[in-house]
């Protein structure tokens, strides 16, 4: 039965960086010879929750652990913000977080359990990318409590979906991933929208702070650069919130949070 990162590919979950391996989830231990050197055997008996049938165009079935379990396994064995990448999409397309903490909490197993458990604990279905997660992460680790995904803005453009924004502070906060600007129409058109957009919301006393892929990479200089804009900003001048101990694939961890 497929599972963990291999089931996450095959119900269409988006993966960030899961590695090359095949993952499979037998009843008994296999060995690493039997298996093949790209194959990740993991031992638990599943129960029937666990298992879901996919079909291939040709009519082949294929088992897979259900969408649930496979974020569980997901967030046993990966970084928080690879897990949380899986998590958030099987939310969007409707997999039960009540579902995966029953599941973690009658698991017979007790390695890698905290860490799922810290996993499920952040999910949010209201991020609609790997790089929005990824931000909103490290936001909690930075100590800003503030920004809510997904904040509708009426503007003298229309209404504006921010990524992030905190509407005390009135600071927005974007992530500019590719396909923001080269998905849906020419990038010029998208560009000159945005910028229209962008225009307004300053107006209205917004400011727009954006983060691009490479930024997440480097938390420690993103954290100063951010910090930066809202002591400048009307608005911002509260102190952020203690940072919650938040650590992912780039070992970042933030301040802990009494």
């Amino acid at each position: 039965m497929y599972s963990h990162v291999s089931a996450a590919l095959l119900h269409g979950l988006i993966v960030w960086d899961g590695g090359s391996a095949v993952h499979v989830t037998t009843q008994y231990s296999n060995s690493t010879a039997s298996a093949g050197k790209d194959v990740r055997t993991h031992k638990l008996p599943p129960t029937d929750a666990d298992m879901a049938s996919l079909w291939t165009p040709d009519g082949r079935e294929i088992l897979t652990t259900s969408p649930e379990r496979t974020v569980v396994d997901c967030a046993r064995i990966l970084p928080l913000d690879k897990a949380a990448v899986i998590g958030d999409h099987a939310l969007r397309k409707g997999a039960s977080l009540e579902a995966m903490r029953q599941l973690l909490k009658d698991s017979p197993v007790v390695r890698g359990g905290r860490h799922a458990l810290a996993v499920l604990e952040v999910l949010d279905a209201r991020s609609e990318s790997p790089g929005e997660t990824r931000t909103r992460l490290l936001l909690q680790s930075f100590g800003l409590r503030g920004f809510e995904p997904q904040v509708v803005i009426p503007t003298s453009e229309g209404l504006f979906r921010a990524d992030f924004a905190d509407p005390n502070a009135l600071v927005i906060i974007e992530f500019d991933g590719i396909a923001k600007y080269t998905e849906y129409k020419a990038t010029a058109d998208v560009l000159l929208a945005e910028r229209r957009r962008e225009n307004a919301l300053q107006e209205l006393g917004w400011a727009v702070f954006r983060i691009n892929w490479k930024q997440l990479d480097r938390p420690g200089e993103l954290r100063q650069r951010l910090y930066a804009v809202l002591s400048r900003h009307a608005g911002t001048q509260k102190r952020p919130c203690p940072a919650q101990p938040v650590q992912g694939s780039n070992g970042y961890v933030g301040r802990g949070r009494s």
